[in-house]
């Protein structure tokens, strides 16, 4: 297979979106990258990225400190079902969720099941804290929202902890020790944990887009959470890292390929489903896609094409994913210098088109999944639900110094207070005065979650809040869905769409209508038979509270029919006025 055209105009469809300066992405098949290309700019005013640029690559990162872990299992120099306090001594005093719970073991923190809950956005800001200022944090100021071993919730915390194991076993720094047991052998020159490290001409510079364009950020240095997102690379280091998983199946005889540290069966270890990932039920189309968690990695399986492997990286100023299909060996890399860049969506459908190309698939069956018990009977935190209420009386009158008290440094980092109060004022003005719906009572998808809905006279919205894993815990993130303003590009061609929804002859007609317009990279006929599926589903639908989106270039809305419901989420292009991406989900 040698036509990489749709390749190229996939990413070239992706970079019009302008979520990042600059983006370089990669083709692996039979253990090499195949093609590679790159556009928009390393920094403002530089060059084009290619295959041999340095993007730091944020929680792709984890792979290669769970590498370590079983190349360390491998050499008898830990087990797995280890104690995470026999090496990190600190945790000794961690205090449990219920006197049943066991303490966490190394196997738990490499699958995301230690008990810590979600620590994203919070835990990005961590990256470079000092070695003493993360055992003192240990030591007390950490907490538990599961019994360890009953659920997945991704925990950035967890890999800073196997960090240290790293150490304490090694006797080496982290980043040296996977440099001399993973990065050199395996020959990744361009791969490593500081910016410093790299001629800075081949070093990308990390963006946020905020309300004056494009501003540069300084990357955080190598502290005590690079093991969960250090790590810089290149497309063509990871054309390696990612050949050397899919190398792995199928298992055969003969000896392990010598260049590689880590033997094949560990290799597939890692993406072998550990755990399967289980949110509140957000409904699904028949041909949803399942996932799971393994060890340092993302199992998914496609229903046309099997399991796919992948990890995506998020972080102030970078947005990345890998992913490859085992039973291929195709994959692909895509990194991109804008905070988190949705690297993801453009790694998905090139990988996706490179299959039907190869004629990859069927699926085979799809596995279940199993719910875990939480503690104290799934109850939040008492204080995630006093945090609720601050964060209404906040929305409802905003106060600095309030602020500055309950949110955690990275929320007013993320979006700058000035710009939340104006979100607010504009939400304000679109809905009218708000309360809290009295008749949708609030949901918690752990007991450090909460996601509730304020109701005006002229609509609903979602908020939604995340508290840190502290022991006297502070909202680490709060997101505010902006309904689409009056007369806007945004709300014009979301309104089309539920009028093309209940319209049921123009979904089953031949051809995408003229007078709705998409961008060329949207696949019309897939869209059609979501919505006419959609419409079977529901019945004819109104468009009721919003989840999500900025109100100038996305939304998410909830359709209520008389039937059933559904959840509609666009994207558009205010200059050209036409629809980038839209998804619709079923709700049960």
């Amino acid at each position: 297979m040698t036509d990489y055209l749709e390749i190229d105009q996939l990413a070239k469809s992706f970079a019009a979106r302008d979520g990042q300066p600059g983006l370089a992405y990669g083709v692996v098949a039979d253990g090499a990258l195949v093609h590679s290309g790159g556009l928009g700019e390393r920094w403002l005013g530089g060059p084009v990225p290619d295959a041999g640029t340095v993007f730091r690559i944020a929680s792709m990162t984890k792979s290669f400190t769970a590498s370590t872990i079983l190349l360390l299992r491998d050499a008898r120099a830990l087990r797995l079902d280890d104690l995470a306090q026999d090496y990190v001594p600190e945790l000794r005093d961690l205090a449990l969720p219920s006197s049943d719970s066991p303490r966490p073991t190394l196997h738990h923190l490499l699958t995301m099941t230690g008990g810590f809950p979600t620590d994203d956005p919070w835990g990005d800001r961590q990256q470079g804290l000092a070695a003493a200022d993360f055992a003192a944090l240990l030591r007390g100021g950490m907490r538990l929202a599961w019994a360890p071993g009953t659920r997945f919730e991704y925990s950035n915390t967890g890999y800073a902890i196997l960090g240290k194991v790293i150490e304490a076993v090694t006797g080496e720094r982290y980043s040296e020790a996977v440099r001399a047991r993973i990065l050199q052998p395996l020959g990744l020159t361009r791969t490593g944990y500081e910016a410093g490290e790299f001629d800075p001409d081949i070093l990308t510079r990390g963006y946020h887009r905020g309300t004056g364009g494009w501003a540069e950020l300084v990357p955080d240095g190598n502290g005590a959470y690079a093991p969960m997102g250090g790590v810089f690379s290149t497309v063509a280091d990871l054309a390696r890292w990612v050949s050397g998983f899919a190398a792995a199946f199928p298992p055969r005889d003969g000896a392990d390929d010598p260049a590689h540290p880590l033997s094949r069966a560990a290799r597939r270890e890692m993406q072998l489903p550990q755990v399967a990932i289980v949110t509140r039920p957000a409904g699904s189309f028949p041909d949803e896609f399942t996932f799971s968690y393994g060890l340092g990695l993302f199992v998914e399986e496609d229903p046309v094409f099997g399991t796919v492997v992948q990890h995506s990286g998020g972080y102030p100023g970078y947005g990345s994913q890998m992913r490859w299909h085992p039973a291929t060996g195709l994959g692909v890399e895509v990194l991109g210098n804008g905070t988190y860049a949705m690297a993801g969506q453009l790694a998905a459908r090139m990988l996706a088109d490179l299959l039907r190309r190869a004629g990859a698939g069927p699926a085979g069956t799809r596995t279940g999944v199993v719910r875990g018990p939480a503690p104290d009977n799934g109850r939040p935190w008492a204080q995630t639900l006093t945090a609720k209420a601050e964060v209404d009386q906040l929305l409802r009158r905003w106060d600095d110094e309030v602020a500055g008290r309950l949110f955690s440094p990275n929320v007013a980092w993320d979006q700058p207070y000035a710009d939340r109060r104006a979100a607010i004022g504009r939400v304000r003005d679109r809905i009218g005065d708000f309360r809290p719906d009295p008749d949708r009572p609030p949901e918690f998808d752990s007991a450090a979650h909460c996601r509730w809905w304020l109701r005006g006279e002229r609509g609903t919205v979602q908020v939604e809040i995340g508290l840190a894993p502290l022991v006297q815990p502070l909202v680490q993130s709060l997101r505010l869905a902006l309904p689409p303003a009056p007369g806007s590009v945004l709300l014009r061609l979301l309104d089309a769409l539920i009028g093309l929804l209940n319209d049921g002859s123009a979904v089953g007609g031949p051809q995408w209508p003229d007078w709705l317009p998409v961008a060329d990279d949207v696949d019309t006929t897939q869209l059609a038979r979501r919505l006419a599926v959609a419409a079977a589903w529901a019945g004819r639908c109104t468009a009721g509270p919003f989840r999500a989106g900025d109100g100038e270039s996305s939304a998410t809305v909830e359709l209520e029919g008389p039937l059933g419901r559904a959840v509609l989420a666009i994207t558009v292009d205010e200059q050209a006025e036409l629809l980038r991406q839209a998804e619709v989900t079923l709700l049960p």
